[in-house]
């Protein structure tokens, strides 16, 4: 066990976790609706610190991160729990365990972290699979000695971090996929368990701060691909900053949400387009198979800079991080 970060008592042996926006109330012996962070004797702690449960070496596009060192690799890792329960989850295995288990993992130090993923050839370590937020503890201390060793830090998140843990673990991070899942209070609350509006305060927070933001969308027939909807999150990416990449993925039907067809590739470009009338720059299509929309394009002369086939960079054309043959900029990092 290892004590957590962003709590208080709220009388008694109750306390009140700060990390995320559920700030949950939690009795003696009892856990959060995350399942991994539990109050014992008026303290709470982590239950995943260490326990990493899913550890890979992914291309950076599955992230998806299409403007952050692109063609480059990225040490993944997960813990068990989530602070949403999404009826979608295409990792409910790890995300919804059962709370009544031991919590299961490899126990991993953060030093042990880091010498893999510099071992393994990775530019970045990514915090993913689950929710990173609630694995905090053990994500800010790989993420500060995986600074000290040249290496980059990224977060794979649904947006719910709380103001004050984000701000603090922000000089360690330097890029961000949040997961925008729709653009109503409805959809969030009746599909995921949370609410909008954390969500879209953490990406102006995010963009405030200065990290690398990319954002993602599952468009899921019937419940969040309406015009309105899409149109929607496009003008507010827009207002944000109309360099964001935004990521429009394929649904496929998963967990509890099964009832629902896969999102049609006419959706998808129909997104892609409303995405480019409101004036955002890079707009990208994910989930299907060998689409010319995953690549990048001049927005000056048309060109094709970065060719990319299942999220995967196949060819880079890019002459620093610019268009060759007209020389327009391309935004990102180590481009």
């Amino acid at each position: 066990m290892h004590e957590a970060m962003f709590y208080e008592t709220v009388g008694g042996a109750a306390v009140r976790c700060r990390l995320c926006n559920q700030r949950c109330k939690i009795e003696e012996g009892e856990r959060g609706l995350c399942g991994v962070r539990e109050n014992r004797g008026g303290k709470l702690y982590s239950l995943v610190y260490g326990k990493i449960v899913a550890e890979h070496i992914d291309p950076i596009e599955k992230k998806p991160l299409y403007h952050f060192l692109p063609g480059s690799k990225a040490y993944s890792i997960g813990t068990v729990g989530c602070n949403f329960h999404c009826l979608h989850c295409q990792n409910a295995d790890i995300s919804q365990y059962s709370r009544g288990q031991r919590v299961p993992g490899k126990d991993r130090t953060p030093a042990e972290i880091v010498k893999e993923a510099k071992a393994s050839g990775c530019r970045s370590i990514a915090y993913t699979y689950t929710e990173p937020t609630i694995f905090y503890e053990i994500a800010y201390d790989t993420a500060v000695q995986a600074q000290r060793e040249g290496l980059k830090n990224v977060f794979v998140s649904n947006g719910y971090t709380s103001v004050e843990p984000m701000r603090q673990i922000a000089p360690y991070l330097d890029a961000i996929n949040v997961d925008l899942k729709g653009f109503s209070d409805s959809f969030y609350q009746e599909v995921c368990g949370a609410r909008l509006k954390p969500v879209l305060r953490t990406i102006e927070l995010v963009k405030e701060l200065g990290l690398w933001l990319e954002v993602t969308t599952l468009l899921i027939p019937g419940l969040n691909d309406s015009e309105d909807e899409l149109r929607s999150i496009a003008r507010f990416l827009t207002s944000v900053g109309p360099e964001v990449p935004w990521h429009l993925s394929r649904f496929h039907p998963a967990y509890q949400l099964l009832d629902r067809p896969p999102t049609p590739l006419a959706t998808l470009k129909d997104g892609r387009k409303i995405g480019l009338q409101e004036g955002l720059r890079y707009v990208y299509l994910g989930n299907v198979e060998d689409t010319e929309e995953e690549s990048t394009y001049c927005r000056s002369c048309g060109s094709l800079l970065l060719k990319r086939s299942g999220s995967r960079l196949k060819v880079n054309y890019l002459v620093d991080g610019s268009c060759p043959q007209c020389g327009m900029a391309v935004h990102g990092i180590d481009m």
